[in-house]
């Protein structure tokens, strides 16, 4: 009896500090947008940002998990509600596997991933997917008021930038799968949840879990994406 009371002692534990870091980790996503978006002249281009349905943020990403491979990096995904007033409820997703090419050095690097048209807002929405070749990937520009090349834009369904020692740069991710991360989503929203119900706005976000939305209210248009910003 006392080993059955010990066990539950200790998964009860270990409930709360999964929590705790889904939580910290979903702040953490939050951070790193913001700081990036704060970098003068060096963050994600101001146009490309408006124009996105969807944004993805792994913060600490770890570079040697790539030789060895398994289970690599946890961040969140989220889209812009349906209203269009806004960004919705985050959904927490994984990055596994794949030939990843860093084009700037460090042991762990942030990641921030745009989505840029329908076809890769499906695929975020559905179940495992490979970035390259269920869903185009490209390295983004750098610069709040670059320019990204005409095919980059009218190609690219997501663009990836890392950051690793403050350095911002593009990032090539082809060959990398991004799949949800069911224990994590069932921990923030206390019930199975899809990331389809979550990024179409049809779970409500839970409470304290509205951080990455807020961040990205900040500093993008609210709005229908694509929309023209305003004079």
């Amino acid at each position: 009896m006392r080993a059955f009371v010990i066990a539950a002692s200790l998964f009860a534990c270990g409930a709360v500090m999964w929590a705790d870091s889904a939580q910290e980790r979903l702040r953490e996503s939050a951070t790193v947008f913001s700081e990036v978006m704060r970098t003068p002249d060096k963050g994600i281009p101001q146009d490309l940002l408006d124009k996105a349905s969807c944004a993805v943020v792994v913060p600490n990403l770890k570079k040697g998990a790539f030789v060895v491979g398994g289970e690599y990096g946890r961040g969140y995904a989220i889209c812009r509600n349906p209203s269009g007033t806004g960004w919705g409820a985050p959904a927490a997703v994984r990055i596994e596997g794949g030939s990843v090419g860093f084009q700037i050095g460090g042991s762990s690097t942030d990641v921030i991933m745009l989505v840029m048209n329908r076809h890769g807002m499906d695929k975020l929405m559905g179940d495992k997917f490979t970035l390259g070749a269920d869903a185009s990937v490209a390295a983004g520009p750098v610069g709040r008021t670059a320019e990204a090349s005409t095919n980059v834009r009218m190609d690219a369904e997501i663009l990836a930038w890392s950051r690793s020692k403050g350095l911002f740069a593009g990032l090539s991710l082809g060959g990398a799968t991004l799949r949800p991360d069911k224990d994590v989503n069932h921990d923030l929203y206390g019930r199975e949840v899809t990331p389809r119900e979550i990024l179409n706005g049809e779970a409500k976000t839970p409470s304290g879990a509205n951080d990455l939305a807020v961040a990205l209210d900040k500093h993008s248009m609210r709005g229908e994406p694509n929309a023209e910003r305003k004079k």
